[in-house]
């Protein structure tokens, strides 16, 4: 998170890249760790190998770190020592964990945790609810 004079912007650096990687150190897909990513996100992972990074996958990375923030736990089940594809398969399986965060939060969480990106909040939605003090 940004917090200048002009506002505050949510960013996100799972993507970022500085310099040339080595061949050996490379990989197609420089995602977030897994459970930060949504359905779409790991689907589109298990099946191509690659993914697009959304607004909406976005939201549902902020659900899920509230989530965990919150509750302390990952909002998918799966054991510590699952391989990335299990863990992957899992999120694209649903369900995620039960959200028994109390109040606006709570509500906030489940909608962003929704397995349709086309129902979630937009991340202007999030930021107005986030600020609004309830």
């Amino acid at each position: 998170m940004i917090i200048s004079p002009e506002g505050t912007a949510l960013i996100d650096l799972a993507l970022a890249r500085g310099g040339d990687i080595p061949a050996a150190y490379d990989f197609g897909y420089r995602g977030c760790l897994v459970h930060y990513e949504g359905p779409e996100i790991s689907r589109s992972v298990l099946e191509t190998g690659t993914a697009t990074p959304t607004m909406a996958a976005d939201v549902y990375a902020l659900g899920a770190s509230l989530f965990i923030s919150a509750t302390g736990l990952r909002h998918v089940a799966y054991p510590d020592d699952a391989s990335r594809k299990a863990q992957r398969q899992t999120i694209v399986d649903g369900p995620h964990r039960p959200v028994n965060v109390p109040g606006v939060l709570g509500k906030l969480i489940e909608a962003m945790l929704s397995p349709e990106p086309a129902d979630r909040p937009t991340s202007a939605e999030v930021c107005k609810e986030l600020s609004s003090g309830h």
